[in-house]
């Protein structure tokens, strides 16, 4: 199949699904991918013909401006993710495909506006083996045991007995534990990998723990407790066995929502089962801190800031998600990057839409 490339086509609509998911039952890895090295997004230039199973999320189905169908999705691998495009698509064909899932692809590469995207001449959905996913979900390139070690290491400098306490007790969930290390800080925006969370709760810790000194009128317990607590309940919220999406209760409740009420279950079950009372207030304010830690209600915050230390830890939370969206999107970390970049990114709708400029002058 030859398929033209139209240059400067950019996609527009395609918010509306369009039918239901045929029936057809996903292949297994094609036999053609089978016995190939893997060709790693990280790894690809342009032009180049790539064919194996990727990641493909965001699926739509856009019109061209000569009003002819088109196939516009993200593909990505553990390494990196690239936008694709396929010109021309038969209704059936995109019937079959999952909004999130897996694909074997055809096609090639070509640089476009100071990126890279994919043409696809072949598409069709595609079920990896469990070693398969591994190459295909991303993940934090940091020690996951060296990153909880020193979450332990911090919370081990809380100084009031409930603060202490209560830490101890989600420490002590395995079972929540196991899922904190492992599940992404989110589904595609910032530290959108495995360990994502986890690298996420560490930095906010981390920087709180250099700048409370500052102010010492902060109550630093409270800060560093609502730093650890604020996004576990993506660990309800999200899920990432196979592509990262959300859960049921996650659509339904939201980790915001949820992770206040894991902690009311939390500390009810500490004062019970360590017979100790909490201080008034303590549980309350905590779970304030994790309803405003998004500070506005536009944002998914339950309530606005309401607490100093309610307002700090909204403000770290925003910093590190922020700093990590604009370094990953003006300088990924992909060996080709710089091969094919222009002076610009493409505007970036979490950070207000603006266009960010690449270069470091003093590289």
């Amino acid at each position: 199949m030859i398929v033209r490339v139209v240059r400067g086509v950019r996609g527009r609509g395609g918010k509306n699904r369009v039918g239901a998911m045929d029936s057809t039952k996903p292949v297994s890895v094609p036999a053609k991918t089978q016995g190939k090295e893997r060709r790693f997004i990280e790894q690809l230039g342009a032009p180049e013909f790539v064919k194996g199973v990727f990641a493909i999320s965001n699926t739509q189905m856009g019109q061209t401006r000569q009003g002819k169908p088109y196939l516009r999705c993200i593909i990505s691998d553990r390494t990196g993710e690239v936008p694709g495009r396929m010109w021309s698509i038969e209704e059936a064909v995109f019937r079959k495909l999952p909004t999130e899932g897996f694909a074997y692809i055809e096609g090639e590469t070509q640089p476009y506006q100071g990126e890279l995207q994919f043409i696809i001449h072949l598409i069709e959905p595609a079920e990896p083996s469990p070693d398969e996913l591994t190459d295909l979900l991303p993940t934090t390139t940091r020690n996951i045991e060296e990153m909880f070690a020193r979450v332990q290491e911090l919370l081990a400098t809380l100084v009031h007995p409930a603060a202490k306490a209560l830490a101890g007790a989600y420490l002590a969930d395995q079972y929540l534990m196991d899922a904190f290390k492992r599940c992404p800080a989110a589904k595609s925006m910032h530290h959108a990998f495995l360990g994502g969370l986890l690298e996420h709760t560490l930095s906010v810790m981390e920087v709180a723990d250099r700048i409370l000194p500052l102010y010492p009128r902060m109550n630093r317990d409270l800060v560093l407790l609502g730093l650890f607590l604020h996004d576990l309940g993506k660990t309800r919220e999200l899920i990432w066995d196979r592509t990262f999406g959300y859960s049921d209760r996650g659509e339904l409740i939201g980790h915001i929502v949820d992770g206040a009420l894991m902690l009311q279950d939390r500390a009810h079950a500490v004062m019970r089962e360590q017979s100790m009372r909490f201080p008034p207030g303590f549980v309350t304010v905590l779970q304030h801190i994790i309803l405003s830690h998004h500070g506005q209600p536009e944002f998914g915050a339950a309530k606005h800031p309401g607490t100093p230390e309610a307002l700090l830890v909204s403000m770290i939370d925003n910093l590190d998600a922020k700093t990590a969206m604009a370094l990953q999107a003006a300088r990924p970390e992909r060996a080709n990057a710089l091969d094919l970049q222009g002076s610009f990114t493409e505007k970036q709708w979490a950070l207000d839409g603006v266009k960010l400029y690449r270069r470091d002058p003093l590289a």
